[in-house]
């Protein structure tokens, strides 16, 4: 065995040594909302905000709306159509003449709690040199307000930005995306662990400027990247392919992170990976995070991930962190 893949097993052993999330509740999406939102529901992206998830998919231009008891009675539950956006023939004609915004979908959603703005978060569109990712900004009423690039090279059309976070730090407000791939890369090379990257812009004159780049923990043992979020101080960094979250610190005054904990999300029968389509993740209090996994795709191999795909998942974090 080579050093390289001595070095992926061990990680992948004390990955398997990792305490589980505890399960408090979970439902599928479509249970709580109905058919407001069609069948296919490729959740990518969640963000908690005054008792209710807002819930994006990569499919979808609209947002869903569910109450945090995940009850399919609760009020809140529903399905939003920003203002002003729209797909293929629909955005070449947008409200008094006006061309409305042209989404395909979203990967994850931040917000600013001081100017009230939501930032939706697009992988990857291709520019004149290679790819870039998108943000798409909305009022508090959803309603668009602008929409560009982030200041960012991607090499890679389907390995681009996956997470997305809002920071502010003394008064200046930053967004924070998270690579998918380890380094910021596609292929075997972003497979590898030890690379996890989020990288930190602002807003500039028609762009968002490359201000930082936070490296996760070199022995973090992730394969992939899926999603973000900050409360208080600590950090939260989602994985699809390896089925865990990452809790750790950040600095406030530097972009930096300190070697935190991974928690297994929980297994099934075997210790088998239950948890396969994991996508989107958001802190709801000190010990509890919300997560919401994407659609499981065709294949005998993936059979076993169709019972907690779709959904929404209600998760504490053990005690100790």
């Amino acid at each position: 065995m080579t050093a390289g893949k001595k070095t992926t097993a061990a990680k992948k052993q004390k990955q398997s040594d990792a305490p589980e999330l505890r399960l408090v509740k979970e439902a599928k999406i479509q249970d709580l909302i109905g058919d407001g939102a069609g069948s296919r529901l490729e959740a990518s992206g969640v963000l908690y905000r005054d008792g209710v998830f807002l819930v994006v998919c990569d499919n979808l231009t609209s947002f869903i709306r569910v109450g945090s008891e995940l009850s399919p009675k609760a009020p809140e539950n529903g399905v939003l159509q920003p203002k002003g956006v729209g797909t293929g023939a629909r955005a070449r004609g947008g409200a008094k003449g006006k061309k409305a915004l042209e989404v395909a979908g979203y990967e994850d959603l931040a917000h600013d709690p001081a100017q009230d703005r939501y930032y939706a978060l697009t992988e990857s569109v291709p520019v004149k040199a290679g790819f870039r990712a998108r943000v798409h900004e909305y009022d508090g009423r959803m309603r668009v307000r602008g929409s560009a690039l982030l200041d960012f090279a991607l090499t890679d059309a389907n390995k681009g930005m996956e997470g997305l976070e809002w920071v502010d730090r003394g008064g200046v407000g930053h967004l924070l995306a998270l690579c998918e791939g380890n380094r910021c890369a596609g292929g075997k090379e972003g497979q590898r662990p030890g690379g996890g990257r989020i990288q930190v812009f602002r807003r500039g004159a028609g762009r968002w400027e490359h201000a930082g780049t936070v490296r996760l923990p070199r022995s973090l043992p992730f394969e992939d990247y899926s999603s973000v979020s900050v409360r208080d101080g600590r950090i939260a960094v989602l994985s699809q392919a390896s089925s865990a979250l990452w809790v750790g610190r950040l600095s406030t005054k530097k972009w930096a992170v300190d070697r935190g904990t991974v928690y297994r999300l929980p297994t099934g029968g075997k210790g088998r990976t239950a948890y396969g389509n994991a996508e989107g993740v958001s802190w709801v209090s000190s010990d509890h995070v919300v997560v919401v996994s994407d659609r499981a795709k065709k294949g005998a191999a993936n059979d076993r991930y169709r019972a907690k795909d779709q959904s929404i998942h209600l998760f504490l974090i053990p005690s100790g962190d």
